[in-house]
Protein backbone atom coordinates (compact mmCIF):
# COMPACT_ATOMS: atom_id res chain seq x y z
CA UNK A 1 0.00 0.00 0.00
CA UNK A 2 1.34 3.52 -1.07
CA UNK A 3 1.25 5.54 1.97
CA UNK A 4 2.38 9.51 1.71
CA UNK A 5 5.00 10.87 3.41
CA UNK A 6 2.35 13.40 4.94
CA UNK A 7 0.50 10.83 6.70
CA UNK A 8 3.89 8.61 7.75
CA UNK A 9 5.02 11.57 9.74
CA UNK A 10 2.01 11.95 11.27
CA UNK A 11 1.86 8.75 12.50
CA UNK A 12 4.54 9.74 14.19
CA UNK A 13 3.53 12.80 15.69
CA UNK A 14 0.42 11.34 17.24
CA UNK A 15 2.07 8.27 18.73
CA UNK A 16 4.52 10.59 20.46
CA UNK A 17 1.82 12.95 20.97
CA UNK A 18 0.38 9.62 23.06
CA UNK A 19 3.49 8.32 24.72
CA UNK A 20 4.61 11.83 25.82
CA UNK A 21 0.88 12.85 27.00
CA UNK A 22 1.00 9.14 29.05
CA UNK A 23 4.87 9.89 30.58
CA UNK A 24 3.52 13.68 31.76
CA UNK A 25 0.25 12.21 33.06
CA UNK A 26 1.79 9.78 35.07
CA UNK A 27 4.62 12.22 36.60
CA UNK A 28 1.48 14.85 37.39
CA UNK A 29 -0.69 12.10 39.10
CA UNK A 30 2.85 10.95 41.17
CA UNK A 31 3.03 14.46 42.24
CA UNK A 32 -0.01 14.60 43.30
CA UNK A 33 -1.77 17.19 40.74
CA UNK A 34 -4.82 15.29 40.20
CA UNK A 35 -6.85 12.62 41.59
CA UNK A 36 -8.47 9.04 40.43
CA UNK A 37 -7.06 6.34 38.66
CA UNK A 38 -5.65 6.83 35.39
CA UNK A 39 -4.88 4.02 32.79
CA UNK A 40 -1.38 4.64 30.55
CA UNK A 41 -1.39 3.45 27.37
CA UNK A 42 2.22 3.60 26.77
CA UNK A 43 3.44 0.80 24.75
CA UNK A 44 0.24 0.50 22.55
CA UNK A 45 0.14 3.54 20.50
CA UNK A 46 0.64 1.84 16.99
CA UNK A 47 -2.84 0.56 17.49
CA UNK A 48 -4.56 3.67 17.76
CA UNK A 49 -2.93 5.77 15.20
CA UNK A 50 -2.73 3.41 12.80
CA UNK A 51 -6.67 2.19 13.13
CA UNK A 52 -7.53 6.48 13.66
CA UNK A 53 -5.85 7.24 10.66
CA UNK A 54 -7.65 5.14 8.16
CA UNK A 55 -10.97 6.57 9.65
CA UNK A 56 -12.49 9.84 7.89
CA UNK A 57 -12.94 12.59 9.98
CA UNK A 58 -16.92 12.08 10.28
CA UNK A 59 -16.48 8.64 11.12
CA UNK A 60 -17.02 7.21 14.83
CA UNK A 61 -14.53 5.51 17.70
CA UNK A 62 -15.73 4.53 20.91
CA UNK A 63 -13.45 3.72 23.52
CA UNK A 64 -13.10 1.62 26.95
CA UNK A 65 -11.22 2.89 30.28
CA UNK A 66 -7.46 2.86 28.83
CA UNK A 67 -8.48 5.48 26.28
CA UNK A 68 -6.20 8.76 26.48
CA UNK A 69 -4.81 7.07 23.52
CA UNK A 70 -7.83 7.13 21.58
CA UNK A 71 -9.40 10.65 21.24
CA UNK A 72 -5.31 11.59 20.78
CA UNK A 73 -5.12 9.35 17.63
CA UNK A 74 -8.34 10.95 16.24
CA UNK A 75 -6.83 14.02 16.47
CA UNK A 76 -8.40 15.44 19.59
CA UNK A 77 -7.37 17.92 21.43
CA UNK A 78 -4.02 17.78 23.95
CA UNK A 79 -5.44 20.91 26.41
CA UNK A 80 -8.64 19.22 26.51
CA UNK A 81 -7.24 15.55 27.49
CA UNK A 82 -4.91 17.08 30.18
CA UNK A 83 -8.00 19.47 31.36
CA UNK A 84 -10.39 16.38 31.73
CA UNK A 85 -8.10 14.39 33.75
CA UNK A 86 -7.67 17.61 35.99
CA UNK A 87 -11.41 17.69 36.40
CA UNK A 88 -11.19 21.54 35.01
CA UNK A 89 -13.68 23.23 32.81
CA UNK A 90 -11.35 23.26 29.64
CA UNK A 91 -11.54 19.37 29.70
CA UNK A 92 -13.62 17.42 26.78
CA UNK A 93 -16.35 17.24 29.34
CA UNK A 94 -15.96 20.34 30.81
CA UNK A 95 -14.21 18.47 33.96
CA UNK A 96 -16.52 16.21 34.92
CA UNK A 97 -15.96 12.81 32.81
CA UNK A 98 -12.08 12.27 34.03
CA UNK A 99 -9.60 9.94 32.81
CA UNK A 100 -12.59 7.16 31.94
CA UNK A 101 -14.95 9.05 30.22
CA UNK A 102 -13.56 11.16 27.60
CA UNK A 103 -16.13 12.64 24.70
CA UNK A 104 -16.04 14.85 21.89
CA UNK A 105 -18.81 14.32 18.89
CA UNK A 106 -16.96 17.12 16.98
CA UNK A 107 -14.18 15.00 16.18
CA UNK A 108 -16.30 11.29 16.10
CA UNK A 109 -15.64 10.74 19.59
CA UNK A 110 -18.72 9.01 20.75
CA UNK A 111 -17.27 8.41 24.80
CA UNK A 112 -15.57 6.23 26.47
CA UNK A 113 -16.28 4.36 29.57
CA UNK A 114 -14.86 2.44 32.67
CA UNK A 115 -17.77 -0.86 32.38
CA UNK A 116 -15.77 -3.10 30.21
CA UNK A 117 -17.06 -4.05 27.03
CA UNK A 118 -19.66 -0.89 27.50
CA UNK A 119 -18.77 0.78 24.69
CA UNK A 120 -19.03 -2.28 21.88
CA UNK A 121 -22.68 -1.60 21.89
CA UNK A 122 -22.23 2.06 21.89
CA UNK A 123 -20.36 1.68 18.24
CA UNK A 124 -22.58 -1.30 17.18
CA UNK A 125 -25.68 1.60 17.82
CA UNK A 126 -24.11 4.02 16.13
CA UNK A 127 -23.42 1.56 13.17
CA UNK A 128 -26.85 0.77 12.71
CA UNK A 129 -27.78 4.54 12.66
CA UNK A 130 -25.89 5.07 9.88
CA UNK A 131 -27.05 1.78 8.00
CA UNK A 132 -31.18 2.97 8.96
CA UNK A 133 -30.54 6.50 8.20
CA UNK A 134 -28.54 5.39 4.16
CA UNK A 135 -25.62 7.36 5.43
CA UNK A 136 -22.00 6.53 4.75
CA UNK A 137 -19.94 6.76 8.36
CA UNK A 138 -18.15 3.76 9.66
CA UNK A 139 -18.00 3.73 13.50
CA UNK A 140 -15.11 1.48 15.23
CA UNK A 141 -14.49 0.45 18.63
CA UNK A 142 -11.73 -0.17 21.20
CA UNK A 143 -11.71 -2.85 23.58
CA UNK A 144 -9.12 -5.34 25.77
CA UNK A 145 -8.91 -8.99 25.76
CA UNK A 146 -10.78 -8.92 28.79
CA UNK A 147 -13.51 -7.54 27.40
CA UNK A 148 -13.84 -9.59 24.33
CA UNK A 149 -15.51 -12.88 26.95
CA UNK A 150 -18.40 -10.24 27.83
CA UNK A 151 -21.54 -11.18 26.56
CA UNK A 152 -21.96 -7.64 25.44
CA UNK A 153 -18.72 -7.91 22.95
CA UNK A 154 -20.45 -11.31 21.38
CA UNK A 155 -24.04 -10.17 21.39
CA UNK A 156 -22.80 -7.28 19.68
CA UNK A 157 -20.90 -8.97 16.97
CA UNK A 158 -23.67 -11.33 16.51
CA UNK A 159 -25.86 -8.35 15.49
CA UNK A 160 -23.62 -6.51 13.48
CA UNK A 161 -22.75 -9.57 11.25
CA UNK A 162 -26.27 -10.42 11.46
CA UNK A 163 -27.47 -7.29 9.79
CA UNK A 164 -24.18 -6.15 8.01
CA UNK A 165 -23.77 -3.00 9.94
CA UNK A 166 -20.46 -0.57 9.27
CA UNK A 167 -18.43 -1.72 12.24
CA UNK A 168 -15.00 -2.39 13.07
CA UNK A 169 -14.33 -4.34 16.50
CA UNK A 170 -10.60 -3.66 17.42
CA UNK A 171 -9.67 -5.60 20.24
CA UNK A 172 -6.25 -4.10 21.61
CA UNK A 173 -4.90 -7.41 22.76
CA UNK A 174 -2.39 -6.08 25.78
CA UNK A 175 -2.34 -9.67 26.79
CA UNK A 176 -3.62 -9.33 30.14
CA UNK A 177 -6.84 -8.07 31.96
CA UNK A 178 -5.20 -6.59 34.95
CA UNK A 179 -3.70 -9.49 35.72
CA UNK A 180 -5.08 -12.34 34.32
CA UNK A 181 -3.12 -13.57 30.75
CA UNK A 182 -5.83 -13.95 27.97
CA UNK A 183 -4.39 -17.52 27.52
CA UNK A 184 -5.58 -18.43 30.86
CA UNK A 185 -9.21 -17.22 29.43
CA UNK A 186 -9.54 -17.43 26.17
CA UNK A 187 -10.15 -20.89 24.83
CA UNK A 188 -9.13 -19.94 20.90
CA UNK A 189 -5.73 -19.12 20.08
CA UNK A 190 -6.18 -15.86 19.14
CA UNK A 191 -9.27 -13.51 19.76
CA UNK A 192 -9.22 -12.83 16.26
CA UNK A 193 -9.91 -16.90 15.80
CA UNK A 194 -13.75 -15.94 16.97
CA UNK A 195 -14.50 -13.91 14.10
CA UNK A 196 -15.85 -17.00 12.21
CA UNK A 197 -18.37 -17.87 14.47
CA UNK A 198 -19.73 -14.54 13.04
CA UNK A 199 -19.10 -15.17 10.20
CA UNK A 200 -17.00 -11.87 9.55
CA UNK A 201 -13.22 -11.41 8.87
CA UNK A 202 -11.01 -11.90 11.85
CA UNK A 203 -7.35 -10.07 10.95
CA UNK A 204 -4.42 -10.80 13.35
CA UNK A 205 -1.81 -8.03 13.48
CA UNK A 206 1.05 -6.88 14.96
CA UNK A 207 -0.08 -4.36 17.24
CA UNK A 208 3.73 -2.72 17.06
CA UNK A 209 3.59 -1.64 13.99
CA UNK A 210 1.56 1.00 13.14
CA UNK A 211 1.49 0.86 8.98
CA UNK A 212 0.36 -2.66 9.75
CA UNK A 213 -2.59 -1.00 12.23
CA UNK A 214 -3.35 1.18 9.11
CA UNK A 215 -3.52 -1.25 6.43
CA UNK A 216 -5.77 -3.72 8.50
CA UNK A 217 -7.74 -0.74 9.57
CA UNK A 218 -8.19 0.33 5.95
CA UNK A 219 -9.15 -2.82 4.51
CA UNK A 220 -12.16 -3.44 7.38
CA UNK A 221 -13.19 0.56 6.61
CA UNK A 222 -13.41 -0.34 3.14
CA UNK A 223 -15.55 -3.47 3.48
CA UNK A 224 -17.72 -1.62 5.78
CA UNK A 225 -18.59 1.59 3.70
CA UNK A 226 -19.24 -1.19 0.76
CA UNK A 227 -21.70 -2.96 2.46
CA UNK A 228 -20.19 -5.50 3.38
CA UNK A 229 -20.43 -6.02 7.10
CA UNK A 230 -17.99 -5.48 9.99
CA UNK A 231 -14.21 -6.84 11.11
CA UNK A 232 -12.51 -7.81 13.64
CA UNK A 233 -9.21 -6.84 14.14
CA UNK A 234 -7.01 -8.17 16.73
CA UNK A 235 -3.47 -5.46 17.71
CA UNK A 236 -1.48 -7.79 19.81
CA UNK A 237 0.26 -5.29 21.54
CA UNK A 238 1.76 -4.86 25.35
CA UNK A 239 0.91 -2.32 27.88
CA UNK A 240 4.63 -1.41 29.31
CA UNK A 241 3.51 0.29 32.74
CA UNK A 242 1.34 -1.44 35.15
CA UNK A 243 -2.56 -1.74 34.70
CA UNK A 244 -3.43 1.66 36.47
CA UNK A 245 -2.13 4.69 38.87
CA UNK A 246 -3.64 5.05 41.41
CA UNK A 247 -4.26 1.60 42.49
CA UNK A 248 -1.18 0.20 44.09
CA UNK A 249 1.57 -1.40 42.14
CA UNK A 250 1.13 -5.61 41.58
CA UNK A 251 4.13 -6.93 41.76
CA UNK A 252 5.45 -7.46 37.69
CA UNK A 253 6.58 -11.21 39.24
CA UNK A 254 3.46 -12.28 40.30
CA UNK A 255 2.06 -12.21 36.73
CA UNK A 256 4.57 -11.08 33.87
CA UNK A 257 8.35 -11.31 33.88
CA UNK A 258 11.00 -8.80 33.89
CA UNK A 259 12.37 -10.92 30.54
CA UNK A 260 8.93 -10.66 29.05
CA UNK A 261 8.75 -7.09 29.73
CA UNK A 262 11.80 -6.36 28.04
CA UNK A 263 11.28 -8.49 24.80
CA UNK A 264 8.64 -6.15 24.83
CA UNK A 265 10.04 -3.08 25.07
CA UNK A 266 12.86 -3.72 22.06
CA UNK A 267 9.58 -3.77 19.98
CA UNK A 268 8.77 -0.10 21.20
CA UNK A 269 6.32 1.04 18.33
CA UNK A 270 7.67 4.70 18.47
CA UNK A 271 11.67 2.90 17.72
CA UNK A 272 10.05 0.86 15.04
CA UNK A 273 8.21 3.24 12.98
CA UNK A 274 10.92 5.85 13.30
CA UNK A 275 13.59 3.45 12.28
CA UNK A 276 11.69 2.21 9.37
CA UNK A 277 11.27 6.01 8.40
CA UNK A 278 14.77 6.72 8.38
CA UNK A 279 16.11 3.69 6.76
CA UNK A 280 13.77 3.91 3.57
CA UNK A 281 14.43 7.53 2.96
CA UNK A 282 11.40 9.11 4.31
CA UNK A 283 12.89 10.97 7.22
CA UNK A 284 16.55 11.86 8.85
CA UNK A 285 16.46 11.18 12.51
CA UNK A 286 16.76 14.85 12.86
CA UNK A 287 13.68 15.48 11.31
CA UNK A 288 12.00 12.20 13.50
CA UNK A 289 13.64 13.78 16.92
CA UNK A 290 12.00 17.42 15.82
CA UNK A 291 8.82 16.10 16.03
CA UNK A 292 9.10 14.53 19.03
CA UNK A 293 10.62 17.77 20.82
CA UNK A 294 7.71 19.34 19.01
CA UNK A 295 5.07 17.78 20.48
CA UNK A 296 6.93 17.43 24.46
CA UNK A 297 6.27 21.22 24.31
CA UNK A 298 3.15 21.15 23.12
CA UNK A 299 2.05 18.48 26.21
CA UNK A 300 4.17 20.71 28.46
CA UNK A 301 1.67 23.69 27.69
CA UNK A 302 -0.93 21.77 28.08
CA UNK A 303 -0.34 20.92 31.68
CA UNK A 304 -0.52 24.70 32.08
CA UNK A 305 -3.45 24.96 30.57
CA UNK A 306 -5.44 22.68 32.51
CA UNK A 307 -3.84 24.42 35.72
CA UNK A 308 -4.92 27.26 34.66
CA UNK A 309 -8.65 26.24 33.86
CA UNK A 310 -11.36 26.39 36.85
CA UNK A 311 -13.19 24.11 38.26
CA UNK A 312 -16.59 23.78 36.97
CA UNK A 313 -18.99 25.31 39.96
CA UNK A 314 -21.82 23.76 41.82
CA UNK A 315 -24.42 25.75 39.16
CA UNK A 316 -23.09 23.66 36.31
CA UNK A 317 -23.96 20.39 38.82
CA UNK A 318 -26.62 19.30 36.45
CA UNK A 319 -25.79 20.70 33.09
CA UNK A 320 -25.55 18.24 30.52
CA UNK A 321 -27.95 15.45 31.95
CA UNK A 322 -30.73 15.46 29.85
CA UNK A 323 -30.52 15.76 26.27
CA UNK A 324 -32.45 18.32 24.15
CA UNK A 325 -36.05 17.93 23.33
CA UNK A 326 -36.16 15.52 20.47
CA UNK A 327 -37.33 17.10 17.22
CA UNK A 328 -40.92 16.35 15.66
CA UNK A 329 -40.61 14.27 12.42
Amino acid sequence: MEISKETLMLMLRRMWTIRHFEEKVMEMHSAGEFAGGAHPYIGEEAVAVGACLALESTDYIAGNHRSHGHPLAKGGSVNGAMAELYGRVGGYCKGKGGSMHLADFSIGILGESGIVASSVPVATGAALASHIRGEDFVSMVFFGDGASNQGACHESMNLAALWKLPVIFLCENNQFAVTTSYRNSVAVEHISDRASAYNMPGVLVDGQDCIAMYEATTEAVRRARAGEGPTLIEGLTFRYEEHSLGLGRVRRGEYRTQEEIDAWRKRDPLVIHTERLISQGIATQEECDAVSAEVLKEVEGSVEFARNSPFPGPEALFEDMWADEIPAP
